[in-house]
């Protein structure tokens, strides 16, 4: 199942015996793990029927035993079940997967890992509860789960202000909503659109000095934009690494050599082919016509070399600020 068909389902009431809540993205399990701490009791009957379990201080069997008690004065009892990905013998629980009762709801929160799909454990969870994966999303992924995060809540975002904050907070999904919680509250119920000066005022990222803006002075050779940029980032070395800024453009450029090899270059054809939001198109048409795909290799290269250089291989150049000035040279030249 999917996590909005399993919330669709909490929503309807309709409950599985067991949630197995595994994977790499914390986001999903705790979402899916705080919905039903919130909403299936009562705040009188969770005083009863609502126990949290933490794997490094307990055990399997502390677990079933749990699970197998039936609810006081209620429907149904709860196990929430944190940091399981501690147990070493979490298969043991398949003895109670195979039989679980319906009176308890058992969640699992497994995180940074997943059980193996071959062994009883899993079919056991499979055939009578929902096990669901929860997995870090592609770079190229995290702009439509903002814009569709922001819908769910009333708001809409502005494309360039939503990418320049994927740049700046990357593909942690828990980390974004709580930003953007926190920016929905400073803006006021009122505005509707989260604009760049919104996040510039609110977050700290500057809307003229970001590896977004930095890419777009590249693509357009904009030598003079570009300088002024790598000289704010020279500044401030902590709040702009190297290392992602060489990452950034290494995405763009990835996406660039693959722009000169589309057979369709229409707006939502090349939209569709390198995952990207429309809007963002003619950057890649403005690249293509400043840089050739023989140019755009070389780049990847440049890239390639610096990246590791920054991170002390084989270079003399011990400033960062100065080894971005100089990679920034040749990309342009």
């Amino acid at each position: 199942m999917t996590f909005e068909q399993i919330i669709k389902d909490l929503k309807a009431k309709k409950y599985a015996p067991i949630y197995f809540l595994m994977g790499d993205e914390s986001y999903y399990i705790d979402e899916v793990t705080n919905y039903i701490a919130d909403n299936v009791l009562t705040q009188e009957e969770k005083a009863f029927n609502q126990t949290v379990i933490y794997g490094k201080d307990s055990d399997i069997t502390s677990v079933i035993l749990a699970a197998r008690r039936y609810p006081m004065m209620a429907q149904h009892q709860v196990i929430i079940v944190k940091e399981a990905q501690n147990f070493k013998d979490i298969e043991k629980l398949a003895v109670y997967a195979e039989n679980p009762l319906s009176s308890t709801i058992l969640v699992v929160n497994y995180r940074y890992k997943t059980i193996d799909k071959r062994k009883k454990l899993f079919k056991a969870i499979h055939k009578n509860g929902i096990v669901f994966e929860s997995k870090k999303l592609y770079d190229n992924q995290v702009g439509t789960w903002l814009t569709a995060y922001l819908k769910g809540k009333g708001f809409n975002i502005d494309p360039t202000a939503s990418q320049i904050l994927v740049e700046y907070l990357g593909n942690d999904l828990s980390k974004i909503a709580h930003e953007i919680d926190k920016l929905r509250i400073a803006i006021g119920a009122d505005k509707k659109t989260i604009t760049i000066d919104d996040i510039e005022k609110n977050i700290g990222i500057s809307k003229e000095y970001n590896n977004f803006e930095l890419n777009k002075a590249i693509l357009q050779k904009n030598v003079v934009k570009a300088n002024r940029i790598i000289r704010s980032f020279a500044k401030n070395p902590k709040d702009n690494p190297i290392q992602v800024t060489i990452a950034t453009l290494f995405g763009y450029f990835q996406k660039l050599i693959a722009y000169h090899y589309l057979p369709d270059k229409s707006k939502m054809a090349v939209a569709s082919a390198l995952k990207i939001n429309p809007y963002f198109v003619t950057d890649y048409t403005t690249g293509a016509r400043n840089y050739s795909a023989r140019k755009v290799v070389q780049v990847i290269s440049l890239l390639r070399d610096y990246d590791m250089r920054s991170k002390g291989y084989n270079s003399n150049v011990s400033d960062n600020g100065e080894l971005l000035k100089e990679l920034i040279f040749k990309i342009m030249h």
